[in-house]
């Protein structure tokens, strides 16, 4: 009987390309499990924030050695780019990720590593860079991480004083027709009433509020506040907003009222004439007394425009 003969050809030519390469497949494993891990715990204690911290350094260690073994792995320098980026290390997060899209393209390095670019650019006050890459972030919102780059698209061309580009943007990835709401789609409708309040364009945001209510009902908070959970605000400040417009939308005025001054709190915020507004639109209804209706000046805010809705307490 003839013997038979292994070509180890194929094994031979991917040993040379990638010779640590079994080794490196080991440690993304490893390293994307503590990184899901980190992603999954709520930081709602110390103890939860310190284990958050615990398994991302594990993941960021095991990758910085797994770029030393294969750096040009770019499976390898998105995740140890995210892992940077999620522990502060802003400088090493560019780094990786950024040679990540020089090895791939930006156009086929993914959602993952444009979007996060885009993002910590936008932390840093870089809107252009921030514009560039979050550009490259966009896709439809019903696949699973566009929602947030196109949130924080918006964010940045509104920094820009493109408000209308950043209205265009939020309101082209929403569906035609909404007959249910998915966390994406919540997320990108909020930042659309949002950016209509901005606009100094209450009537249109709260349109959208209302839309978004009859669907979800008593779901309305409950559904925003899960989606709102998955952004990391840039700038900071903005989540006082994004919170104060959802209390306002349900009613709960004083709430409302305190996130307002929160944000207004921050000198430089860039819509602190809008909290303001609704500050003073709130007030006013509140000292109507029960019941009461007054009639804004048209340069409040969609505070305003909230008089078919629970009366202020």
């Amino acid at each position: 009987m003839p013997s038979v003969q292994r070509d180890d050809t194929g094994d031979f030519w991917r040993d040379v390309i990638e010779p640590h390469g079994a080794q490196v497949a080991a440690i993304i494993a490893r390293a994307r499990k503590a990184i899901d891990k980190a992603t999954e715990t709520l930081p709602d204690s110390e103890a939860a924030v310190d284990q958050r911290m615990r398994s991302l350094g594990e993941a960021y260690g095991m990758l910085r050695y797994a770029r030393k073994l294969s750096p040009d792995n770019t499976e390898v320098l998105g995740l140890f780019g995210s892992a940077a980026d999620e522990l502060g290390k802003t400088r090493q997060a560019i780094d990786a990720l950024e040679a990540c899209v020089q090895i791939q393209g930006p156009e086929r390095a993914g959602v993952e590593v444009t979007g996060r670019l885009g993002m910590i650019y936008l932390r840093l006050g870089k809107l252009d860079d921030a514009v560039r890459w979050l550009r490259y972030a966009q896709g439809p919102i019903a696949v699973a991480g566009n929602a947030i780059p196109i949130v924080q698209l918006a964010t940045a061309l509104a920094a820009r004083g493109n408000m209308s580009g950043a209205i265009d943007v939020l309101g082209n990835a929403l569906p035609a027709q909404t007959s249910y709401f998915t966390d994406p789609v919540t997320l990108v409708s909020f930042a659309l009433a949002i950016h209509y309040d901005r606009d100094d364009q209450p009537g249109a945001a709260f349109q959208v509020l209302d839309r978004m209510q009859a669907t979800l009902q008593q779901e309305l908070g409950p559904f925003t506040q899960r989606a709102l959970a998955a952004m990391r605000f840039a700038p900071p400040e903005d989540q006082y907003y994004y919170q104060a417009m959802l209390y306002e939308a349900l009613g709960d005025y004083i709430e409302a009222r305190a996130e307002w001054a929160m944000y207004a709190s921050v000198t430089d915020a860039p819509w602190r004439r809008r909290a303001l507004d609704h500050i003073t639109a709130i007030d006013a209804q509140r000292g109507a007394g029960p019941g009461g209706h007054p009639t804004p000046s048209s340069s409040q805010s969609s505070a305003a425009s909230i008089h078919h809705r629970r009366p202020v307490p």
